[in-house]
C-alpha cells in the first residue's frame, strides 16, 4: 500500500483534522515552544525563515523528512475536498486519507481548483495589492537560470486564473523535482532583494511569490494533475476582499493585511 501524509501548516494550536491522512506541523517552531504538533525545525530544515517564507518553511521540512510515497501541503484553515465544504461544520468535507488513495490511484498531482481573478491578470492582481519588485526579480532569475520556463512566467501578464495557497499533494519523486527548482529560485531571490525594506506583512514575499511559479513549472513540464475542491474553514468576507483590492488598484495603496 502506497502511504500519503499530508501536512497541516499552523502556528498555533487549532483544530485539525483528526483522519489519518494529516500530520498537523508548527511552522516558524525555532526557538519557540512546542504546541503540541511536529516541530518544522527538526532534521533539515529552514524553520527560521518562516517570517518571510511562511508555509513553505513546512514544505521544506516534510520533502527532507518525511517518509511516504506521497507528501502534501494543506493550512490549518484550507483544506482539500471532493465535497463542497459542509455549513454546520466543515471538517465533515475534508479529503480522507482512503479519498486520497482512490485518486492517486489515477494521478500523481492532486491540487485545490484554480482561484479566478475577474478582474486583473495574476500579475496585475499581485501589482496592484503587494511589491512587484520580488516577483519580478523572480522572473529574472528564472530566464536567467531556467530560461524553459520563462515564457509561462510572462504569461502571468494575461491569466486569470491559478492554483493558490501552495497546495499540492504530489508523489515524492515530483515533490522533491518541484521543490529543488522552486527553492533555488527563491533562495537566489533571497541573495537579490532586502526584506527588511518591507513591513513584516510584506517581507512574507517568498511565499506569495511561489504561489505564482507552481504553475509555472507545472504547465512548462507537462505534467497532469487533478483538481479537488477548497475547503475553507472560516467565512470568507467576499465583499471585503473585493472593495479591498478595488481600493488598491484606483489608488494604488498596498494591502496591510490578508483578508
Amino acid at each position: 500500500m502506497k502511504t500519503v501524509k499530508v501536512i497541516v501548516a499552523t502556528h498555533k494550536p487549532y483544530r485539525t483534522s483528526s483522519d489519518p491522512l494529516y500530520l498537523p506541523v508548527f511552522v516558524g517552531s525555532a526557538g519557540k515552544e512546542d504546541i503540541g504538533f511536529q516541530r518544522d525545525d527538526e532534521g533539515k530544515n529552514i524553520s527560521l525563515k518562516n517570517p518571510y517564507f511562511c508555509e513553505l518553511t513546512g514544505l521544506y521540512w516534510a520533502v527532507n523528512n518525511l517518509e511516504a510515497d506521497y507528501i502534501g501541503l494543506c493550512h490549518y484553515r484550507r483544506y482539500f475536498g471532493l465535497k463542497k465544504a459542509g455549513k454546520k461544520d466543515p471538517f465533515e468535507s475534508v479529503l480522507t486519507l482512503k479519498e486520497a488513495e482512490e485518486l492517486l490511484k489515477e494521478t500523481d498531482i492532486i491540487l485545490p481548483k484554480k482561484r479566478n481573478y475577474y478582474i486583473s491578470s495574476i500579475y496585475d492582481h499581485y501589482k496592484s495589492t503587494m511589491y512587484i519588485e520580488p516577483l519580478d526579480e523572480a522572473g529574472r532569475i528564472l530566464k536567467e537560470k531556467y530560461p524553459e520556463y520563462y515564457p509561462e512566467f510572462e504569461k502571468l501578464k494575461q491569466r486569470r486564473s491559478a492554483h493558490m495557497f501552495n497546495m499540492m499533494i504530489m508523489k515524492k519523486e515530483l515533490l522533491k523535482e518541484y521543490c529543488d527548482w522552486l527553492f533555488d529560485i527563491l533562495f537566489e531571490l533571497e541573495k537579490r532583494t532586502d526584506a527588511s525594506q518591507y513591513d513584516a506583512f510584506h517581507a512574507r514575499f517568498y511565499g506569495r511569490v511561489s504561489e505564482r511559479l507552481l504553475d509555472i513549472w507545472l504547465n512548462t513540464k507537462g505534467y497532469s494533475y487533478r483538481e479537488v475542491n477548497l475547503i475553507d474553514m472560516g467565512e470568507i468576507n467576499w465583499p471585503k476582499k473585493i472593495s479591498s483590492f478595488l481600493i488598491s488598484k484606483i489608488t494604488g495603496k498596498k494591502y496591510k493585511k490578508s483578508f
